[in-house]
């Protein structure tokens, strides 16, 4: 069974950090391009950042460009987010996903506008303070 586990989130303050994980189950994430995504209260779930299989070239949200960097480890089928200077307009549930085909350098408006997931992990809540 495919599970996704992200894990990492907690309660900062404004401006400090924290570093999230998203761990593969069942899956790989070899050759597939992962993204971050985060849901606050009452609102849509939103794209944060991808990272493409190979190239390992990055995108990211407006909102956190400069401040996020997402990284991967393929040996422990692991994707990263390193969140810095966070803002209290942060605070959401995190979540990751994973393209559905290999091999592709996808771009921000791809990961902003795919929407045909088949399942969500259970995410990682962040609560930013002011």
């Amino acid at each position: 069974q495919v599970q996704l586990v992200e894990s990492g989130g907690g309660l900062v303050q404004a401006g400090g950090s924290l570093r999230l994980s998203c761990a593969a189950s069942g899956r790989t994430f070899s050759g597939y391009g992962v993204g971050w995504f985060r849901q606050a209260p009452g609102k849509e779930r939103e794209f944060v950042a991808g990272i493409t299989c190979c190239a390992r070239s990055t995108v990211y949200a407006d909102s956190v460009k400069g401040r996020f960097t997402i990284s991967r480890d393929d040996a422990r089928d692991t994707v990263y987010l390193q969140m810095n200077s966070l803002k209290p307009e942060d605070t959401a549930v995190y979540y990751c996903n994973v393209d559905p085909s290999r091999y592709n350098d996808r771009s921000r408006s791809w990961w902003n506008e795919y929407n045909q997931y088949v399942y969500w992990g259970q995410g990682t809540q962040v609560t930013v303070s002011s």
